[in-house]
């Protein structure tokens, strides 16, 4: 059963990134994947997510890295957002910052900046080249998320020495356990699955190593 979405940014997360290896990781961690990763246009990526929890029986926490995030955010006025119980977002690009670096590469449409209508947290860095630290703080305020800076670790990735990030499964699993518990009988938003990613990589074997 599929427990937590996991949405990568500009050209997709590749093999080493440490989104894919949760995926490969954590039964019930899923990838959703993009017809284009590398010319995204974020309407069309949230078509596709949408359908994909138009699926979906039960709630889900979502994983998002850099344009990913704005992925997630731009779910505050979808009608699927009520499955989302949480969302754990990475290291969010500044869209002008990527406009810039990658000039007519992105669509990104109308600004999703809302609050989000479920629980956040965001994680960045204070060198990370799509991010000012000023400016992760303003979104975050305006995501109504909680923010976490992790030092100096530039954008969360493989270029700046990321790979499994046993350290983030250490976050997300912390994050998540804190959430109120509520059900949906009352109208009240679902009561968050139980996710442990980092009990999946214990008892696993997996290696130990903060990146």
């Amino acid at each position: 059963m599929v427990k937590t979405l996991i949405l990568p940014g500009l050209n997709g997360s590749g093999a080493l990134h440490w989104q894919r290896i949760w995926a490969q990781d954590c039964p019930g961690c899923e990838v959703v994947e993009q017809s284009n990763w590398a010319c995204p246009n974020l309407e069309t990526w949230k078509s596709t997510l949408e359908r994909r929890l138009a699926k979906m029986d039960e709630a889900v926490c979502l994983v998002a890295h850099s344009l990913g995030c704005w992925l997630a955010a731009d779910l505050a006025t979808s009608a699927q957002a009520v499955k989302i119980s949480s969302a754990f977002l990475v290291a969010p690009c500044d869209l002008e910052v990527v406009e810039t670096l990658h000039p007519c590469a992105v669509q990104t449409g109308p600004r999703p900046d809302r609050k989000l209508p479920f629980p956040s947290l965001t994680i960045g860095s204070d060198n990370d080249p799509y991010m000012t630290p000023a400016r992760l703080i303003d979104q975050a305020d305006t995501w109504g998320s909680e923010v976490i800076s992790l030092g100096r670790v530039g954008h969360i990735n493989v270029e700046s020495g990321f790979g499994r990030w046993r350290n983030g499964y250490q976050l997300f699993s912390d994050f998540n356990r804190r959430l109120p518990t509520r059900d949906v009988a009352d109208g009240s938003r679902p009561k968050p699955p139980r996710v442990d990613l980092l009990d999946a990589v214990i008892r696993s074997g997996l290696s130990a190593i903060p990146h």
